[in-house]
């Protein structure tokens, strides 16, 4: 990949225990410089055979807290696991499996002859815990993910904030710091060619800023740092004329202006039906794209885009209802066509 100038090799994913979150902004940039297309290359999809198309993102975090026997700080999926009868403490184990599984799924699925595709958003906190506890079969499954060539065309990882910072409550000088932490530590991780692949962003919690001078700088801040376009709750953002969006399953750009009249532009997708994990247990965006067909865009017909996001762990549907929904859903398709080459 152009511009990787990291070695993974002398870059210790922790040290003294904590996981560097700077130092190196030179070389991410460099990262991240790169304007050549991640996965139009690779691609075993064919446009002109898909009617429409579904994109799910799975969002995973864990937050760090000084829970420690001597008060130092841990991963809460740590606590959960030294505290299994506190609440809902007994899912930790259920949790942990979550985290990895789709290590499981996604070769199972290859290897089956279907083509999934999964976006994956995992917060830094939660990294470093599962760095914390050393749970290297979690990881290592990430890392497969992240780096076999074998996968990359069906897994896209996210960019988000280190420790899941929601962007309207934070300071605006912050808001670079907590992006670069993330892209830090993700190539500490898995490497700067897996971080180069990293162009979407995931806004934690959906979250944009109402105020038009933060908006400015929070897309303005994702374009210096690499990114090319990012999620969007669908209703968050409005056309130019003050109206909700007509094409919601079509990518749109944001434009953000400040008060000096500065305008920066990024590229979105949009998630659609508020917030459920349901939407994603049951695989909802397959079946509603199952019912579109092609909408034009500018002087040309593309095929509509159903996107969600969830989170990847939490409740009975996601946990529980998931993992025969997803498979089931990837068998039907490949047994159907699914528009591949």
């Amino acid at each position: 990949m152009i511009g990787a100038v990291l070695s993974p090799v002398n870059w210790p994913a922790l040290e003294d225990g904590l996981p560097p979150l700077s130092g190196r902004e030179a070389d991410i940039a460099a990262v991240m410089a790169s304007d050549e297309p991640v996965f139009l290359p690779r691609t075993n999809l064919n446009l002109a055979d898909i009617s429409a198309g579904f994109a799910i993102a799975l969002h995973m975090h864990q937050p760090s807290i000084p829970a420690g026997a001597t008060g130092e700080v841990i991963n809460h999926l740590q606590y959960m696991f030294e505290h299994p009868y506190d609440g809902d403490n007994h899912n930790a184990g259920t949790f942990a499996y979550c985290y990895a599984r789709l290590g499981d799924f996604i070769p199972e699925l290859v290897s089956q002859g279907c083509n999934p595709r999964v976006m994956l958003d995992y917060s830094g906190t939660l990294l470093w815990g599962l760095q914390q506890m050393e749970r290297h079969d979690i990881l290592d499954k990430l890392r497969r993910l992240a780096c076999d060539p074998a996968y990359q065309p069906y897994v896209e990882w996210l960019g988000t904030c280190w420790g899941h910072a929601v962007v309207p409550s934070t300071p605006v000088p912050d808001l670079r710091l907590h992006i670069r932490a993330w892209q830090h530590h993700f190539a500490a991780l898995f490497g700067p060619e897996a971080l180069a692949r990293v162009r979407g962003f995931s806004p934690p919690e959906m979250h944009l800023p109402n105020h038009p001078d933060v908006l400015y700088a929070f897309v303005k801040t994702l374009k210096d740092c690499g990114y090319r376009w990012m999620l969007v709750q669908e209703h968050t953002v409005e056309s130019l004329e003050g109206h909700g969006l007509s094409q919601p399953h079509l990518p749109h750009r944001l434009v953000a202006r400040n008060s000096q009249g500065e305008v920066e532009e990024i590229v979105v997708l949009v998630k659609t039906q508020g917030s459920d994990t349901k939407l994603v247990g049951q695989m909802q965006p397959y079946w509603e794209a199952k019912t579109l067909s092609n909408v034009p865009l500018g002087n040309t017909m593309v095929p509509p885009l159903v996107s969600q996001i969830s989170d990847g762990e939490n409740g009975g549907v996601m946990m529980n209802e998931f993992p025969s929904a997803f498979m089931r859903s990837w068998y039907e398709m490949r047994d159907q066509g699914g528009g591949r080459r």
